[in-house]
C-alpha cells in the first residue's frame, strides 16, 4: 500500500475527476478538490462526495488564473500536495478557440507552474485524439507529428501535451493518461452527464437529421468513464512505475457499421444512413435537419472519417492486463440500454432480435 499522501486534483467537480478522486480517498489518501463553478463533488452513480477533514478538502480555484486563483491557505496548501492529477479542461466543442487556449493551454502552463516550484509528481489527463484526423495505428509515444488537428479542442490538447512534455524533459516527474472518447460505466453504461458523443446520439436516434457524411468503416473508441478513472487513479498511486509514459485509457473500438447495425435492433431508434463525406452536401437535408446538423453533428464529424486504432502496449503494460480493444456491440447496447431507461433516448423499448431490421448505413 502506498504511504498516505495528498493529492491535488483539478476538475474534481467533473464527470471524471470526481471519480478519480473518489478512489484516491477510498485508498486511504487526503485529497485537495479544485473546483470551480461546480462546486459539488457527484459521482458516475449519482452520490455526494462529502469533505471531510483529513480526507476531501474542496479549494475554489480556477486554473486559467496563475497559481490556479488560490491565495493564503489553499495555496499553501496545494503548493505542498504530494502529486497533482490535472484532469481541468474544456472538453465540449463548437466554442471559441479562445477559450480553449485560455482553460486547456494557460491552465496546464499555470498547474506546471505549480507542479514545477517543488517538482511534485504530475499525471496529466489529455485526450487519445491528440493523434489528429488522421488513420492507421495512433501510439503511446507519439505526439506532433505533424498531423492536423480535427477541432481547436484537440488543437488546444496537443499544445498542452506538449507543454507537459517539455516540462518532463526539463526534469519534472510526468505521466499522461489519453482517454478516447469517455461514456458510460463498463458493466451498467450509467452516465452521469450526457456529454460528448451523446448529443450526436440523440440527434441520429430521434431521426433529427437521417442522412450523415461518414465512412462506414469509420472507428470511434468508446472509453467507460469507470476505467478511465481506475488507470488515472493508478498512475498517481504508482507514480514511480508510471513516470515518464503515455497510456491511451481507450476501450471499445466500435465501427459506424456497428453502430448501425446495433441500432437496428431497438424498433424506437431512427437508424441514420451514412454516405461517403464527398457525396454529402449541407443544402441536400431539410431546414430542420440542417439546423441540427449544424449545432451538432458537424462539430462532430471529423471523428465519422477516421479509421483509427489507439495502441495501448503501454498502458497495459501497467495495468497488467492483455492489449487491444475490448467488444463493442454489447457495450453499445448497454449504453442506448441506460438512455432508453433514463428518457434520454425516450422510453425503453424492447430490442427487436438482430438481423430483425435492414441497417441503412453504406459502404
Amino acid at each position: 500500500m502506498t504511504e498516505p499522501m495528498t493529492v491535488l486534483v483539478t476538475g474534481a467537480g467533473g464527470l471524471l475527476g470526481a471519480e478519480v478522486t473518489a478512489r484516491l480517498t477510498a485508498a486511504g489518501h487526503a485529497v485537495l478538490a479544485l473546483v470551480h463553478r461546480n462546486r459539488a463533488l457527484v459521482r458516475n452513480s449519482g452520490r455526494r462526495l462529502t469533505a471531510g477533514p483529513g480526507a476531501l478538502t474542496l479549494v475554489a480555484g480556477d486554473i486559467t488564473r496563475p497559481g490556479l486563483g488560490l491565495g493564503g491557505r489553499d495555496r499553501r496548501l496545494a503548493a505542498a500536495a504530494d502529486r497533482i492529477v490535472h484532469c481541468a479542461a474544456v472538453t465540449d466543442f463548437g466554442l471559441p478557440a479562445e477559450r480553449y487556449d485560455a482553460v486547456n493551454v494557460t491552465g496546464v502552463r499555470h498547474v506546471l507552474d505549480l507542479a514545477s516550484t517543488g517538482r511534485t509528481p504530475l499525471v496529466h489527463v489529455s485526450t487519445a485524439y491528440v493523434c489528429g484526423e488522421r488513420d492507421g495505428t495512433a501510439r503511446e509515444d507519439e505526439l506532433d507529428i505533424g498531423q492536423l488537428p480535427g477541432n481547436d479542442y484537440e488543437k488546444s490538447k496537443l499544445t498542452a501535451e506538449g507543454l507537459v512534455r517539455a516540462a518532463a524533459a526539463g526534469g519534472l516527474p510526468a505521466a499522461v493518461v489519453r482517454p478516447s472518447i469517455v461514456t458510460g460505466a463498463a458493466r451498467t453504461g450509467r452516465i452521469r452527464d450526457f456529454r460528448t458523443i451523446y448529443p450526436v446520439l440523440r440527434v441520429l436516434t430521434r431521426g433529427l437529421v437521417r442522412t450523415v457524411p461518414a465512412h462506414s468503416d469509420a472507428v470511434l473508441d468508446l472509453a467507460p468513464v469507470d476505467r478511465v478513472a481506475d488507470l488515472v487513479a493508478a498512475a498517481a498511486l504508482r507514480f514511480p512505475d508510471a513516470e515518464g509514459r503515455t497510456l491511451h485509457a481507450v476501450g471499445h473500438e466500435l465501427t459506424l457499421r456497428d453502430f448501425s447495425d446495433v441500432l437496428a435492433e431497438y424498433p424506437s431508434l431512427a437508424v441514420p444512413r451514412f454516405v461517403p463525406p464527398s457525396a454529402f452536401s449541407p443544402a441536400d437535408l431539410s431546414d430542420r435537419e440542417r439546423r441540427y446538423h449544424d449545432r451538432v453533428i458537424s462539430l462532430h464529424t471529423t471523428y465519422f472519417r477516421r479509421r483509427l486504432h489507439f495502441d495501448d502496449a503501454q498502458a497495459a503494460s501497467f495495468t497488467g492486463r492483455r492489449a487491444g480493444p475490448r467488444a463493442a456491440r454489447p457495450y453499445l447496447r448497454r449504453l442506448l440500454d441506460h438512455c432508453l431507461t433514463t428518457g434520454y433516448l425516450g422510453p425503453a423499448p424492447r430490442p427487436e432480435p438482430a438481423g430483425a431490421r435492414t441497417h441503412r448505413s453504406t459502404p
